[in-house]
């Protein structure tokens, strides 16, 4: 089968086609033909090993894919690497059925970026009706869906974060009420301007560095913050647990990782909610791309420089 393989860790350029032999299930295990496999942020720390839980070579790629089982089933599933290829493996209980109404990119982008953008809201910071909620990185992934997900379930105000007023406009027209630009001198006074005069409730927040201490910043009294990425690869001021008393504020940290882990029943919830709303047309997966399996390189590059919106996808056909 036709799969990337890793052998040396770094940036895109590790990125290679090659042949390799179609993976065998083991007990438990459920092979996939994949239709299409999914392209995250976290891939690309995968490629270089940064991420939270360390990689060994060589290695295939991808933790995301959605396609038939050999008895016919349509499903997505996770799995910890080897999705960037034509055939993958995943264990039972991290594979779930996808409805036909819902196409390939849907499936893909509420697996792993819909998913997240649920517990962010739902378990993280508990977004209550009528709140105020930022939402950082609001024309990407999880920040697309969580826009919309935030107005589904009744928040007063949305306030979207995107890096070009293109992104910005996105961000609007999925629901946000207001959006700002992350790189404005004072992020903290622009947050709390779009929120009309006042301290923001909730922040949705995975870029890191200033963005993290300013938002951390512009929180209201029992203010809630969850933490889910580092996209800036500058890690954020340490934060000492005495000076979160001073807005009774709460800072949280979310690893979809450990959502996943729950057998797959905190997952199977928030998943059965999304495809319900995404089939009644209530909930919109932005596509932001389809490549060629054999230009995953160029879809690494092209996350990283910030040149994407919405959900990036793989085709191995191609």
């Amino acid at each position: 089968m036709r799969a990337i393989q890793i052998t040396e860790f770094g940036g895109p350029e590790v990125l290679r086609l090659v042949e390799l032999p179609d993976p065998v299930p083991g007990p438990g295990e459920v092979l996939i033909e994949v239709s299409r496999a999914g392209v995250n942020y976290a891939d690309t720390h995968q490629a270089e090993n940064s991420y939270l839980s360390p990689a060994a070579l060589p290695m295939v790629p991808g933790g995301e894919v959605v396609g038939r089982t050999p008895d016919g089933r349509r499903v997505v599933a996770m799995a910890s690497s080897g999705g960037y290829a034509e055939k993958a493996v995943a264990p039972e209980h991290m594979v779930w059925d996808v409805p036909e109404e819902v196409d390939d990119v849907t499936a893909l982008g509420l697996l792993v970026q819909g998913v997240s953008a649920w517990v962010l809201l739902r378990r993280s910071v508990r977004m209550e009706a009528g709140e105020s909620v930022v939402v950082h990185a609001a024309a990407g992934g999880v920040g697309s869906l969580a826009v919309q997900l935030a107005k589904i379930w009744g928040a007063g105000r949305v306030i979207a974060t995107a890096s070009s007023p293109a992104k910005r406009e996105l961000a609007l027209r999925l629901g946000a009420d207001a959006a700002v630009d992350p790189a404005a001198e004072d992020l903290t006074a622009a947050l709390i301007e779009a929120n009309e005069g006042r301290r923001v409730d909730a922040v949705l927040e995975m870029t890191g560095g200033p963005v993290t201490d300013q938002s951390l910043r512009a929180l209201a009294p029992f203010g809630r913050l969850a933490f889910y990425g580092m996209a800036s690869r500058k890690p954020p001021s340490p934060v000492r647990p005495e000076a979160l008393m001073a807005h009774s504020t709460t800072v949280a940290g979310m690893w979809l990782a450990h959502v996943f882990r729950q057998s797959g029943d905190l997952a199977r919830t928030a998943l059965e909610e999304l495809y319900a709303l995404a089939a009644a047309g209530r909930l919109q997966v932005i596509a932001g791309g389809e490549y060629p399996l054999s230009q995953a390189r160029k879809a690494h590059e092209d996350l990283r420089a910030r040149r994407t919106t919405g959900k990036l996808v793989l085709d191995p056909s191609r």
